[in-house]
């Protein structure tokens, strides 16, 4: 038999291995036997809902204290009633609802080590949807004498009081009627496409305003930080272990400015300058946007004819394949029909599939590397189809939807916490210029802001910084070397601003540190979580493994080398960063 015969034999049959032993030993195998009882993992991303929570909400009646009830299979979920307004602590109440991962010690254990808060960025995610679908894996990361808290901030899905802009779901799938469900396009689609988006911001702002019972002012970090504090507190701590990622950077910050002596452990991963995020400018997120596009173009010449559909000898004719993508579909779009849905594949499609794919390599890049051969080749289909949504449908039950997931609280949370911006059209075509001189995806990038341009005129008295504080405990501050929307700079940047604080830089594409498979960095973070224990000043992290296959290997055959490369002991760690890195899609913002 062939060298080439043998060695991929060999590699099938320890793929084979693996994966029985994935199969009968691994905590994932007893996950995935839970997912009948889990919502649709996609629910963080833009009106990706699922069609209804298995588990009744209201069943719990919101209370002073923590109580904890069984929910989903194996799971506990509480609702705690907040004040609405920390300034009127009397008056009006919120309920946050969250769901708990038990730790694998009895709380009454001396090795139990207390509750640590998730938060999966937006503004606007679902941190119970986040835990549901992913808690698993962060559980298998933290380790298992911690209780791992989701919890959905103040006007998200579950928490009430809720954030809608709009009278009905039906209401609301018109305004937003797009295959992929998603309100940003291309402002350089056409001549008109930036003052569209002006426009259609503008509705969002008024209708917000038009639409709100009061509550809408009280949507914002800051007390969403006094809520995460009372949710420590009621469970009968006094200090805060907690895991941000993305906006959830934000919150983390928010919450160590405020509250310094209230530090236990301290995660923020895929980190902003937050004094840009609470200015609205949002003017400094793409510097490293196209070292991330860089390292597809050049992934995809590393990995061969074998290993991307895409190959070309170099990233320079890979990149014309795809301007003359561009150049093609802004002429003529193409029709497409699925079995469940239609539509046209057309510019702004094009450069929302490439920009999303930058948050999540491991996940993304070979599907879109497929994608966009099939449509040189003429077949749009693909590419339109890694965005597609399930068509929109009335509810028998309008209860079944009534915890539903969608982008409006993101925008409440944004628009509250930063400056009131200018409504004026020229003023968003000075910024746009502006955005569009540091990088090529300002024509995507401009749309995060555009609902804030009419937003009610709330007196912002609530925290907006600034980012200097001694902590009880230093921060841990994690940011990789091509983030494509919260580049390495603000990591460090944010890191001065918190005494003793250390950043864990990781050396890889993609938004936030669990994008990227790195045992380095987990174990860091775990350390950092159970001992207490910083890494050392300038510490990088590699990776393991590329999101495009070697030549010769696919990715089963990648994950399973890298799991049977490690000890026993670190193979349950090495299963879980894989598999995040696999499905990874946290998004800032939400919309996007």
């Amino acid at each position: 038999m062939p060298v080439g015969r043998l060695t991929r034999t060999a590699i099938f049959c320890l793929s084979f291995i693996a994966l029985c032993y994935l199969l009968e030993h691994s905590s994932y195998a007893r996950y995935y036997r839970l997912q009948d009882d889990i919502p649709d993992a996609s629910s963080i991303a833009p009106l990706k809902t699922f069609s209804k929570d298995k588990f009744l909400w209201d069943s719990i009646s919101p209370s002073d204290d923590l109580v904890w009830h069984d929910c989903y299979s194996n799971n506990q979920c509480a609702r705690l009633k907040v004040p609405l307004d920390y300034k009127n602590p009397d008056a009006a109440s919120a309920a946050i609802a969250m769901v708990r991962i038990h730790s694998h010690v009895s709380h009454d254990s001396p090795s139990y080590r207390g509750p640590v808060l998730v938060n999966p960025g937006g503004p606007g995610g679902s941190g119970v949807s986040f835990i549901l679908s992913r808690g698993a894996h962060l559980s298998t990361i933290v380790g298992p004498e911690f209780d791992i808290i989701g919890f959905d901030p103040r006007g998200v899905a579950r928490s009430t009081p809720g954030v809608s802009f709009y009278k009905t779901r039906a209401e609301r799938a018109l305004r937003f009627d797009t295959p992929d469900g998603t309100r940003v396009f291309s402002a350089n689609a056409s001549a008109d496409g930036l003052s569209r988006g002006w426009a259609l911001g503008t509705l969002d702002g008024q209708l917000a305003g038009e639409r709100d019972n009061g509550s809408l002012r009280f949507i914002n970090s800051d007390h969403t930080s006094r809520d995460m504090l009372r949710i420590v507190e009621a469970d009968g701590f006094e200090k805060l272990q907690y895991w941000g990622f993305s906006y959830g950077s934000v919150l983390g910050a928010t919450f160590a400015a405020m509250f310094p002596d209230k530090v236990g452990r301290l995660v923020i991963d895929g980190v902003m300058d937050s004094e840009d995020y609470y200015a609205t400018e949002w003017s400094k997120n793409l510097y490293d946007t196209d070292k991330t596009w860089m390292s597809f173009l050049n992934g995809c010449v590393d990995a061969g004819p074998s290993g991307c559909p895409l190959f070309a000898p170099t990233a320079a004719e890979i990149s014309a394949k795809i301007d003359d993508l561009y150049v093609s579909l802004r002429a003529r779009p193409i029709p497409v029909r699925t079995e469940t849905s239609s539509g046209i594949v057309d510019f702004s499609m094009l450069r929302m599939r490439i920009f999303r794919a930058l948050y999540s390599p491991y996940a993304a890049f070979p599907a879109l590397a497929q994608a966009l051969a099939d449509l040189s080749n003429g077949n749009a289909t693909t590419l339109f189809k890694m965005g597609e949504v399930p068509p929109f449908e009335c509810a028998c039950d309008a209860s079944e939807y009534k915890y539903e997931d969608h982008a409006e609280a993101g925008a409440a949370i944004a628009c509250n916490d930063g400056n009131q911006i200018s409504p004026k059209y020229e003023d968003l075509l000075v910024h746009y210029e502006k955005l569009s001189k540091g990088s090529d995806w300002a024509d995507i990038w401009e749309s995060a802001r555009m609902t804030c341009l009419a937003w009610p005129e709330f007196p912002k008295d609530h925290f907006q910084g600034p980012f200097i504080a001694n902590t009880s405990f230093p921060l841990l501050v994690v940011g990789n070397t091509a983030d494509p929307v919260t580049p390495l700079w603000a990591a460090k940047k944010m890191s001065k601003g918190f005494a003793g604080s250390a950043v864990l830089t990781q050396d890889s594409p993609g938004h936030c540190s669990l994008s990227a498979p790195s045992m380095c960095t987990q174990k860091h973070i775990r350390r950092y979580f159970f001992d207490g224990i910083l890494p050392a000043a300038d510490t990088v992290c590699n990776v393991d493994g590329t999101p495009f296959p070697s030549p010769g290997l696919d990715n089963v055959d990648q994950q399973a080398q890298a799991i049977l490369s490690v000890s026993e002991a670190d193979r349950n760690l090495m299963e879980a960063v894989w598999e995040l890195a696999r499905t990874f899609d946290v998004r800032f913002p939400t919309f996007v």
